[in-house]
């Protein structure tokens, strides 16, 4: 699986920042979170919307 398949740009959603597939978390925020110090396993408890391979695309999509 790809980031593209995980993550989108939209104009019309977070005025066109990058997102998780059908949620309003920004990659930036994921990434925010991480950097913070945060566990996938935080991130996941705290927004059961998304999956680890979004966090992973987050990943990958961040330094691009």
């Amino acid at each position: 699986m790809t980031w593209e398949e995980r993550i989108t740009v939209d104009p019309k959603v977070m005025v066109g920042k990058p997102v998780i597939r059908g949620t309003r978390l920004t990659v930036e925020y994921i990434v925010g979170l991480l950097a913070d110090g945060w566990s996938e396993a935080e991130i996941l408890d705290n927004y059961p919307g998304i999956e680890e391979a979004d966090i992973r695309a987050c990943r990958w999509y961040a330094p691009q």
